[in-house]
């Protein structure tokens, strides 16, 4: 095994004894996702987003590469694509840091400070510049219909346009699901 693979199978070893929910993608170590709970003291505590990490054939000496799947309202993320403004993962990133730095530190640090002057969403960066108090209601507003449990438990793949099952729906299939599972 090579030194870059056995640094990510440890790095990625560490983010899942972090207590970090992480989903594999595909066998390969290098894509997975993350489920990134909002930081205390911010507008997006309550908030949990999955996060995508695509990891890089030359990681951990290039940077990995880190896009929110559910809806974001930040200065720093587009909010189509989710792709995050992060001068750390993009310029200055270091083999010294890891993917629980991304997780504990580079994260939560762009959610409690935006940089408003650096936007991939200009419209949010507008608003927090004109009026803070709207620019936090609009965040909550957006944790609240985009970032709840179900939006990060439920593979996108799963998902229709909308919310295709009701909960009742999905907890007597999966009621069915165990039923069938039995002997």
């Amino acid at each position: 095994m090579s030194s870059p693979s056995k640094r990510r199978e440890m790095d990625l070893m560490k983010l899942m004894m972090s207590d970090y929910k992480v989903e594999m993608i595909n066998d390969g170590m290098q894509e997975f996702y993350v489920h990134f709970h909002g930081p205390k003291e911010s507008p997006y505590f309550g908030g949990i987003w999955r996060v995508r990490v695509m990891l890089p054939d030359a990681y951990p000496y290039k940077s990995p590469s880190i896009g929110f799947i559910n809806k974001i309202y930040h200065p720093n993320v587009d909010e189509m694509s989710g792709s995050v403004c992060l001068d750390v993962i993009n310029q200055t990133w270091s083999p010294m840091f890891d993917l629980v730095n991304v997780f504990e530190v580079f994260l939560p640090q762009l959610l409690l400070y935006p940089n408003p002057s650096d936007p991939l969403n200009g419209e949010a960066a507008a608003l927090m510049i004109r009026d803070r108090a709207a620019y936090e209601l609009r965040v909550k507003e957006y944790c609240e219909k985009y970032a709840k449990p179900e939006d990060v438990g439920v593979s996108m793949e799963d998902k229709s346009s909308d919310e295709e099952l009701s909960e009742d729906e999905s907890d007597s299939e999966d009621e069915q699901m165990a039923g069938k599972a039995d002997p």
